[in-house]
């Protein structure tokens, strides 16, 4: 078995940018044919083309996720255009913090629109169509197995998407369809540019992380593109962190 993914079709959530771009430049050297999705066309276009100069192998679809009942249409739509997705990575997500007391009730009924019942209802459309062998692999977080003041809406959200992982995995495993997660820690993204310039937290996340360092956006890909390939066929209903050892250090 190998990790190469020839002749295998990639849809990324939220690629036109940060770790959802990467992992679909991960996918397309690996050799995948991906479609990049996102809201802004124009931001589609420059990522296609940065990953793909040739415009042959990565092509992109552009929706709106807090459009729940548009999904429906677009999906039957991409597959018959395109045929069955073979690799589903759900890892667009918003993110609302602020005092629980104090966050409008609207502003969390979104966060969790997107971060969690958006995966749920692409999952279950793609998964109509996906053959024998399909990935889905959701992009949780840290944020949902310890949590902290100030970000309970997202907390939540992750937290059930990684309970909804398992759950998947259970119910699309007699399809042969595996369910996994990828749960990021603190990546040096354009996002957290600021915080990444922050001198304070870059020696609180040196003392906090095994590695003692923030992660570099490009190495999230090998976690998915390992949960992708044939080499994680007998692995289900996992979630992997990838966080420099966040998790396991204190």
């Amino acid at each position: 078995m190998k990790l190469e993914l020839q002749d295998r079709l990639a849809l990324v959530t939220g690629a036109s940018r940060g770790l959802g771009f990467e992992m679909a430049r991960g996918l397309v050297q690996a050799g995948a044919r991906v479609i990049l999705h996102g809201r802004d066309q124009t931001a589609l276009d420059e990522a296609a083309a940065a990953l793909d100069p040739s415009g042959t192998r990565v092509l992109t679809w552009r929706l709106d996720l807090a459009d729940l009942n548009a999904f429906a249409p677009a999906v039957e739509a991409l597959v018959a255009n395109h045929g069955p997705v073979d690799i589903l990575v759900n890892n667009a997500g918003a993110r609302a913090r602020g005092k629980l007391e104090d966050l409008p009730l609207a502003d969390i009924q979104s966060l969790i629109d997107v971060d969690l019942v958006a995966p749920l209802h692409l999952s279950r459309l793609f998964a109509r169509h996906m053959p024998t062998g399909g990935r889905i692999i959701n992009i949780t977080s840290i944020a949902g197995p310890i949590a902290r003041s100030g970000d309970a809406a997202y907390t939540a959200a992750k937290g059930g998407l990684a309970a909804l992982t398992r759950a998947m995995a259970a119910e699309f495993g007699p399809k042969g369809i595996t369910v996994n997660g990828v749960a990021p820690g603190f990546f040096a993204t354009q996002a957290n540019a600021e915080m990444v310039a922050d001198e304070a937290i870059n020696d609180w996340l040196g003392k906090r992380t095994s590695l003692g360092r923030w992660g570099n956006p490009e190495e999230i890909a090998g976690a998915v593109v390992f949960l992708a390939s044939p080499l994680a066929s007998y692995i289900t209903g996992h979630v992997l962190p990838v966080d420099g050892g966040y998790l396991a250090h204190f």
